[in-house]
């Protein structure tokens, strides 16, 4: 791939500028039409426009060659040298014709330094235009060096976030297995195990995608509320609004299970009638709202709790920062009676369009 690239960018680096300098021939022409009508005259200015023309393609190769290897004060007075020559050239296969034509009696020498201001200024011209083709094709490869390396640096942030996600999850999950066990729930411990084997399967098989659907990421937090339902049983009740247009929505990979664990974990698990969980997802305009709320308690040592960012809390607000910058809001709100509500607005992109 890289050789094809490369290939790619010589072959882009000549064609660029010869056709950028193409329409100096235009400008040949134009200063030709005074001479309209004079015998011959539109012939010499049509050999010295296809001379031009012929003597760019060789002039893009040596000037780059002479870019890459000599300081930029001798490649410009080898290209003034390399200019005037070619300007020669052009005036002796003038000539030939002109004495053919019986133009002039005679070959000349002394004529061919003679009237070389057009053929050498537009290929002077030509060079320019070349350096400046030049310049700005660098200027755009660094840019976009730059952004490979923002946009690698990003990925690696954003994979460095998401298996911070995992040993936390996976501590809390085996905890709650553990607790299972000594309340000699065995079969609810062994239904835990399973859901969360489907959950750890889904979470890897996603592990090197920074984007997934809004229906994928619905379906792995399912698994997640699937473990917790066997937790917590009646204690937690669940309400998801989710309009069927929106399922193939883009959203970060592991965008909702931080959020809901959370909210469990620190709103309902600990309140003695247990509490609801409300998550909404739909769209206004060219944004995708997302808000989740939940039940709380307002006891010091819980308020304790949800006053410091928790890590799913704190991992979500920076993946999200990382991946959608100033496109995105996101709002923490925690009440005096300890509920809860989390609203998140991103970039509403079909995942198709993302793919």
């Amino acid at each position: 791939m890289i050789r094809v690239a490369t290939v790619r960018d010589d072959a882009a680096f000549v064609w660029l500028p010869w056709l950028a300098g193409a329409p100096l021939v235009l400008c040949m022409t134009v200063m030709a039409l005074p001479e309209i009508g004079h015998e011959h005259a539109l012939a010499f200015r049509g050999i010295y426009a296809v001379a031009y023309l012929f003597w760019t393609l060789p002039l893009v190769v040596v000037q780059r060659a002479l870019q890459r290897r000599v300081a930029w004060p001798m490649t410009v007075f080898a290209l003034l040298a390399l200019t005037y020559l070619m300007s020669i050239a052009n005036n002796a296969l003038a000539l030939l014709l002109a004495v053919h034509w019986g133009a002039v009696p005679a070959y000349d020498w002394h004529l061919l330094f003679g009237g070389l201001d057009g053929c050498w200024l537009a290929l002077i011209a030509f060079c320019a235009i070349h350096a400046v083709v030049d310049r700005y094709q660098a200027l755009e490869a660094e840019r976009d060096r730059v952004r490979e390396a923002l946009a690698l640096a990003r990925d690696a942030e954003l994979r460095a976030l998401r298996y911070q996600l995992h040993p936390h999850f996976l501590f809390n999950t085996l905890n709650a297995i553990s607790t299972l066990i000594a309340e000699q729930r065995g079969a609810d411990a062994n239904r835990m195990l399973a859901r969360l084997a489907d959950l750890l399967r889904s979470t890897l098989e996603r592990s090197e995608v920074n984007e997934i659907s809004l229906a994928e990421e619905l379906a792995l937090t399912g698994h997640y509320l699937d473990i917790e339902k066997i937790r917590l049983g009646e204690r937690l009740a669940l309400e998801l609004r989710v309009g069927a247009d929106l399922l193939q929505a883009a959203v970060p990979a592991l965008l909702l299970q931080p959020l809901v664990e959370n909210a469990i974990r620190h709103g309902i698990a600990p309140r003695t009638a247990g509490g609801r969980l409300e998550l909404h997802v739909e769209r206004m305009g060219e944004q995708l709202q997302v808000r989740l709320h939940n039940n709380g308690v307002t006891s010091p040592a819980d308020a304790e709790v949800t006053s410091r960012p928790a890590i799913g809390l704190q991992n979500v607000r920076e993946r999200l920062a990382r991946l959608y910058g100033s496109a995105h809001a996101f709002d923490f709100v925690l009440a005096p009676n300890g509920d809860c509500t989390v609203q998140i607005a991103m970039p509403f992109r079909p995942m198709m369009a993302v793919a």
